[in-house]
């Protein structure tokens, strides 16, 4: 008789959604050869990979999962699919829930490798000449749970507990609203500009290792990401200048909304004082946006992506503004900084000319100086079409900004 053979039991499913239908794909790769590494190392963690690159002058998909330090894939490279199409990362996750159920993970994280635009989006997929905008990227996970939940519904519990944003300028408080709505725990992301390759995978045996601890897995998170170099010598390189861990907690999400929609409103409400709004317009362009870097253009919509604690401490605590606004923005800083389970900055990030980020602690708020900050590279690229943007009166505050100019 033979004997039935049971799937091994493994703590961590990662799932790599690789977009490298773009100017990253040579770079990018890294991430998949550094999965094959850490299974090995680490057999509680199986990777499912959608990987999409350059083959012979075109682009390929190439699906596969893998797990102890061998790839299998799920049949021969096959057309390149849209990396930015809403669907398609649905039954990506979809699939990597699958996956999950199969071997008994304990949690499930996603890691989203490619171009970020904070607000605006990311997965950019040149073939088909699209990026994905940021709520269709929290949506089409959300999407991607409820696939696999009717497919299984045995298993229709499972959830995305985690998403790694392996892109630029993903720490924001937009896409982590966007996040928590759609069920998501932590989100592991930079607030500035990345430099590919980006985040190692071995922060998924940080994960795996620390299951239970979000704290530790926080810190394990940003400590792999701070201390990765790639290169070597004079031509090594770092890849965050900043890098944060969120707690995605409906309550803390909560908070967050309530309190930056109360300082909105306040701002709001004094269109007409000009001594006041010139205050607050002054304190906003003291505390640098990001692309903190010379190529930076000045028209980049994330000047304006500002860090949202330093911004609403800066306010709290100017005394040219009358109590109750201050107030209200010291409760829109406590209610991010709450958020923070982990983060780590750099005083002089090489790779940007030295470029300080010590007041980079946290997610970015998209809070323009001027009216041209606003929205500088719509329709293509736009930072306020979203939900946190809507929720928390964020036009009606910028409004009274630009009466004022």
């Amino acid at each position: 008789m033979e004997a039935v053979r049971l799937p091994a039991r493994r703590a961590l499913e990662f799932g790599i959604y690789r977009d490298g239908d773009n100017n990253l794909d040579t770079s990018q790769e890294a991430a998949v050869h550094q999965a094959q590494r850490v299974s090995a190392a680490n057999p509680a963690i199986q990777f499912t990979v959608e990987d999409t690159r350059e083959n012979f002058g075109g682009a390929a998909t190439v699906r596969s999962t893998i797990q102890d330090g061998s790839e299998v894939a799920d049949g021969g490279p096959g057309p390149a699919d849209d990396m930015a199409s809403p669907g398609n990362l649905a039954r990506f996750v979809a699939r990597t829930l699958d996956n999950g159920e199969k071997f008994g993970v304990k949690q499930t994280w996603i890691e989203l490798v490619d171009h970020g635009a904070g607000d605006g989006g990311g997965l950019e997929a040149d073939s088909f000449k699209q990026l994905m905008p940021m709520p269709e990227i929290a949506q089409a996970i959300a999407d991607g749970v409820q696939l696999h939940a009717r497919a299984h519904p045995e298993d229709a519990g499972r959830k995305v507990d985690g998403v790694v944003a392996n892109q630029c300028l993903m720490a924001s408080l937009g896409f982590a609203d966007a996040l928590s709505h759609a069920g998501v725990k932590w989100l592991a992301a930079s607030p500035e500009t990345m430099v590919s390759p980006g985040v190692p995978s071995n922060v998924a045996d940080a994960i795996a290792r620390n299951l239970g601890n979000p704290h530790t897995i926080g810190k394990a998170i940003v400590g792999d990401v701070m201390r990765q170099t790639y290169g070597s010598g004079a031509f090594g390189w770092q890849p965050a200048a900043a890098f944060d861990v969120l707690d995605l907690d409906p309550g803390k999400r909560a908070a967050v909304e309530t309190g930056v929609k109360a300082f909105n409103d306040a701002v709001a409400t004094r269109a007409s004082n000009a001594a006041e709004v010139q205050a607050l317009r002054e304190d906003a362009s003291s505390i640098q946006g990001m692309v903190r870097f010379h190529e930076a253009t000045p028209d980049m919509p994330w000047h304006a992506d500002r860090p949202a604690i330093a911004l609403y401490d800066t306010i709290a605590n100017d005394a040219r503004l009358d109590p109750q606004l201050r107030s209200s923005a010291k409760d829109a800083e406590k209610a991010v900084r709450a958020l923070v389970l982990a983060h780590t900055e750099s005083s002089a990030f090489g790779p940007f000319d030295g470029a300080d980020y010590r007041d980079a602690i946290g997610p970015t708020v998209h809070f323009p100086a001027t009216a041209k900050q606003v929205d500088p590279w719509a329709p293509r690229i736009t930072e306020t079409h979203n939900r946190f943007f809507d929720e928390t009166d964020a036009a009606r505050a910028f409004s009274a900004l630009e009466r004022s100019e």
